[in-house]
């Protein structure tokens, strides 16, 4: 019974990562390629940080670092161990980020 419960939870972990791998995909298409990032969010789980090689950038969110590991394996995307250096020098940002940013950081409207 434990074994048919583990089939059936690595089963629903493989459908998991190969619909986070078709949108990774998507992405990367759509941006000329793709590049990216796991982040571990505690119980929520992984940030998949993407930077497209247009410098678009977006993210997807995986039950566990697991699955977001194996996403990123079936996409075939490179994965960098930190979002920094000329990893995070490839995103580009528009007028919207930094109005956020600003709005946020700088007297802007809090989120409390």
């Amino acid at each position: 019974m434990a074994d048919t419960k583990q089939a059936k939870q690595d089963k629903q972990a493989e459908h998991k990562a190969a619909r986070l791998a078709k949108q990774i995909g998507a992405f990367a298409k759509t941006h000329g390629g793709a590049e990216g990032q796991l982040a571990y969010l505690g119980q929520m789980g992984t940030r998949i940080v993407l930077v497209g090689e247009d410098g678009a950038w977006g993210d997807l969110v995986a039950q566990s670092h697991d699955i977001a590991q194996a996403a990123a394996e079936k996409a075939g995307i490179t994965l960098h161990e930190s979002f920094d250096g000329e990893f995070a020098a490839k995103v580009r940002t528009g007028p919207y980020e930094w109005t956020r940013m600003a709005g946020i950081q700088v007297g802007g409207p809090s989120n409390g």
